[in-house]
């Protein structure tokens, strides 16, 4: 029989001691009872979808007229097309010169972003515009945006119909700005750009064209990674000078 301490001890992890019909039971009856109960949790459903699908709502799709600028913001800023419209404070569309030589293509706004409805704001931007400022590029003179343009809750990895959503409206920047090179930073954006899921490690130092264009495409890490891991600045100002090579045809 279990003793009363060992009785506690099993209530205390939540753990019933299993009760024979009959009124006798012997220690090993209770001991492999409770041993099942170890072995043998409760079933639960689980999903098998891709954690990029799960918890995802199904909404019906609008398409906008994305022919200029002033059809672009005001689409961006109506669309309801996922979840993330409900859920996000404001739209982030992008900042920069519309017909920047270089785009730089994010991930997807954070919380100073969503407060702000500008992409790139928090210390991720900061350091981004020293980046920037550090080859000789004005932050100003470049366009920035991210592949979502709403928050996603708890700055989570974006499903997949949150980015199929954002996906007409980041076309139609690089259709209307028509950059000479665009510049992906971290690894959601490049490989969603890239339809390349292999880690950024092996994205990045490598040529790269848009899909579908000609449109050279470099792919670097993102600022908020640099803040946490700032030995990787060396390879970061890198790829920043293969970024200017690219930029003067070189």
């Amino acid at each position: 029989m279990l003793t009363a301490r060992q009785q506690h001890c099993l209530q205390a992890i939540g753990i019933t001691a299993w009760q024979s019909r009959s009124s006798i039971s012997t220690e090993l009856e209770v001991e492999e009872q409770v041993v099942e109960q170890f072995i043998k949790p409760p079933i639960k459903e689980i999903s098998t979808a891709p954690p990029s699908q799960q918890e995802t709502v199904k909404i019906e799709a609008q398409s906008f007229e994305l022919n200029d600028w002033p059809q672009l913001l005001d689409s961006i800023e109506s669309c309801q097309n996922c979840a993330l419209a409900q859920s996000c404070t404001r739209k982030v569309p992008g900042k920069g010169l519309q017909q920047a030589d270089l785009m730089i293509i994010g991930e997807a706004p954070g919380h100073d972003e969503d407060l702000q409805g500008i992409p790139f704001v928090g210390r991720a931007g900061q350091l981004l515009d020293k980046i920037l400022q550090a080859i000789q590029l004005d932050p100003n003179q470049v366009y920035i945006t991210n592949i979502l343009k709403c928050r996603p809750p708890n700055n989570r990895d974006p499903h997949i119909d949150e980015v199929q959503a954002c996906s007409q409206f980041l076309q139609a920047q690089i259709r209307l700005i028509q950059p000479k090179v665009i510049l992906s930073i971290g690894r959601i954006s490049a490989q969603n750009l890239l339809k390349d899921h292999s880690p950024l490690g092996k994205l990045r130092d490598k040529d790269h064209v848009l899909p579908g264009t000609n449109l050279p495409l470099l792919v670097t890490y993102h600022p908020a990674y640099l803040l946490r891991n700032p030995a990787e600045k060396a390879k970061v100002w890198h790829d920043m000078k293969a970024l200017l090579r690219l930029l003067n045809n070189e």
